[in-house]
């Protein structure tokens, strides 16, 4: 085995990466598998991959984060060398083109620009990527982005360029205004005769100002929901544990049966 590539052996930051841009031209040349990727077919492992690292900050897992980080890094590797077959771009483009983003991006640091907070490089950030070319301050989300995730990067966005409200009642003034404007699509006339369209429309003007509130209030709409999916989970799987474990079946059960379990989870 070549010595650069060897195992249990300390390398620096450089030698690491450089081992593993060795590796990743290895099994490019030699692996049928490898050989046979494209950037297509590694993009829907990318995004399992991305969502793997997303579930192991949220357990707050170290060592799971080291792991997936591995795997998302070995990903760029993979793209970055497909690119130079293609003769489109190599590793050392992709570094140095960041490197430059960074720098550009950061007039405060490497310039003569002055600024106050987080706030107004966000500002800044958002006015050199309009002086690059960008059209709209909202080309850069990503039209596939889920529609949480989506909603606030938009407002983010938005807010960057001074477009958000002052204060977070007037926020939370427009939740409820909202609230009640979708709760009326329900109240107004036979339940039968409900216009889905416009009560779809309008839980939509719902979410998208709660999304608002949570960002007021320093709060990862996106993180606090899956936090949420994870508890029911927990809680729901102890309930299908504790029925199980006494002879029962959940579809048999009621509802009032149930809640015994429930609540003994939420204890837990």
């Amino acid at each position: 085995m070549p010595q650069n590539i060897a195992p249990d052996t300390a390398y620096s930051s450089s030698a690491a990466f450089e081992r593993l841009l060795t590796i990743m031209n290895t099994l490019r040349e030699q692996c049928p598998w490898d050989k046979k990727q494209t950037m297509e077919s590694l993009r829907h492992l990318t995004i399992e991959e991305t969502y793997e690292l997303s579930d192991a900050i949220l357990e707050g897992d170290t060592s799971e984060i080291k792991k997936e980080l591995g795997d998302i890094m070995l990903h760029l590797v993979f793209y970055a060398r497909i690119g130079s077959e293609t003769n489109d771009f190599t590793i050392t483009d992709v570094l140095n083109g960041i490197c430059d983003k960074l720098i550009s991006r950061h007039p405060h640091i490497y310039g003569e620009t002055e600024v106050n907070d987080e706030q107004d490089v966000k500002r800044n950030w958002e006015q050199l990527k309009l002086k690059e070319g960008n059209k709209s301050v909202l080309s850069g989300v990503p039209v596939s982005l889920p529609a949480l995730v989506k909603a606030s990067r938009i407002q983010e966005k938005a807010r960057g360029v001074g477009f958000d409200w002052e204060e977070k009642e007037q926020v939370w003034e427009k939740v409820e205004e909202e609230m009640r404007e979708f709760k009326e699509e329900f109240d107004a006339v036979d339940e039968r005769f409900i216009d889905k369209e416009r009560a779809e429309s309008e839980f939509g003007d719902l979410l998208f100002s709660l999304i608002n509130y949570a960002r007021f209030i320093d709060i990862n709409p996106e993180d606090a929901l899956e936090k949420t999916n994870k508890k029911f989970i927990k809680r729901f799987q102890y309930l299908e544990n504790k029925a199980a474990s006494q002879g029962k079946n959940l579809k048999d059960m009621t509802l009032s049966e149930m809640d015994i379990y429930w609540n003994e989870a939420k204890k837990i």
